[in-house]
């Protein structure tokens, strides 16, 4: 029996024909020719960026951090093997209490804070045009 490509199996494309919309920090890897290129090639997906220096929105940045400063930040791993042992073990804990994240900010508070990045932002970027 011939193998079947996933890519020409139409029951392994569960999104074909769909719109498929992604958010992205603004690394500079999401925009390089090969990802314009392909989609150019990919109509149906759709790139949305979060505004320069923003991470604090993102959910799973959140998250991060927060795996950082309870399990990893000021730990000493004598290999990456301990290391991935301890994100493992601090994500099988965190998995047996987890709670969605509340977003407590209004409206007002998060355009607030975007206002003030935006504004320090200018101001790094004229203070490094001199």
């Amino acid at each position: 029996m011939a193998k079947t490509s996933w890519r020409s199996s139409r029951k392994l494309k569960p999104h074909a024909g769909k719109d498929i919309h992604v958010v992205l920090d603004n690394l500079s890897t999401h925009t390089t020719p090969e990802v314009k290129e392909w989609l150019a090639k990919s109509p149906h997906v759709h790139f949305h960026f979060t505004p320069i220096g923003s991470s604090w929105l993102n959910q799973i940045e959140i998250w991060f951090g927060i795996l950082t400063r309870q399990s990893i930040r000021r730990g000493t791993f004598s290999s990456v093997n301990v290391l991935i042992k301890q994100i493992r073990d601090y994500i099988n804990s965190w998995n047996t209490t987890a709670k969605p994240f509340t977003w407590t900010a209004t409206a007002g508070e998060v355009l607030a804070k975007v206002r003030l990045v935006a504004t320090n932002v200018k101001k790094l970027v004229n203070n490094n045009a001199n």
